[in-house]
């Protein structure tokens, strides 16, 4: 290591900033390799920026706040990402106007579906009901899951876990499983990802197709609201 690089990791390490660039890097580096495969599932760029930045903190033994601190930046710039999805939406409006009564059914079947399975499925692996409450909005995104469970009273780190995982699960298999049920409409494959995988489905369905992309971000706007008010009331008929 030379002066220069000596002197560079002392001024970033004591500073958020070092956790900004880890985050950045490790995103980089991660999106890079899944450009190297032709944007395989597998080589989702979130999954593996996870377990990178993951590992670097039980390695040095950092507490995640401190690393929160840095990330926090880019946290800030979620919501203007979600906005920036009202784009496409514009450039596709006709196409989502001729399109709005199979949303509106898809959208009612598929929150209370994916709310109702985790519930289910929970409750013949007798999980407590901390944990239900806490894993029944996981397929929202983030602040709008954790919002929800804790309404609830759940567990918000646990909700926050499951809605990542659920993300990142859903985008490594959404393609797969759409080519192996011959769905060819972006429209439906789309609409799928963002309802099932929020923000993480949406940033896949944006790499495979714009109309995807577009339908996607759709759903991940409206199934935050159609879920938010239907957790509680199914919840509290399911338990």
């Amino acid at each position: 290591m030379t002066t220069s690089d000596f002197s560079l990791w002392a001024y970033l390490s004591g500073t958020p900033l070092l956790w900004l660039t880890l985050t950045l890097v490790a995103y980089a580096l991660a999106d890079a390799f899944s450009k190297r495969t032709r944007r395989h599932p597998l080589a989702n760029p979130v999954l593996h920026s996870v377990w990178v930045i993951g590992l670097v903190l039980v390695v040095s033994k950092t507490p995640y706040r401190d690393y929160f601190d840095g990330a926090q930046f880019i946290h800030f710039l979620l919501g203007p990402a979600t906005v920036a999805l009202a784009v496409p939406l514009y450039r596709n409006r006709q196409i989502v106007v001729r399109s709005l009564v199979p949303m509106v059914a898809a959208l009612v079947a598929g929150s209370a579906a994916a709310i109702v399975s985790v519930v289910w499925l929970g409750e013949l692996a007798s999980l407590p009901r901390l944990v239900l409450l806490s894993i029944a909005p996981k397929s929202v995104t983030a602040g709008v899951s954790m919002g929800i469970s804790q309404s609830l009273g759940g567990d918000v780190s646990l909700t926050a876990v499951t809605t990542i995982a659920t993300g990142v699960i859903g985008a490594i298999v959404v393609t797969p499983l759409m080519n192996a049920l011959g769905m060819k409409d972006w429209r439906a494959r789309g609409f799928a990802a963002g309802l099932a995988a929020h923000g993480i489905g949406t940033a896949r369905a944006l790499q495979v197709h714009p109309l995807a992309g577009t339908f996607s971000g759709i759903a991940m706007g409206l199934n935050a609201a159609v879920t938010a008010f239907l957790v509680p009331l199914l919840v509290q008929y399911l338990l």
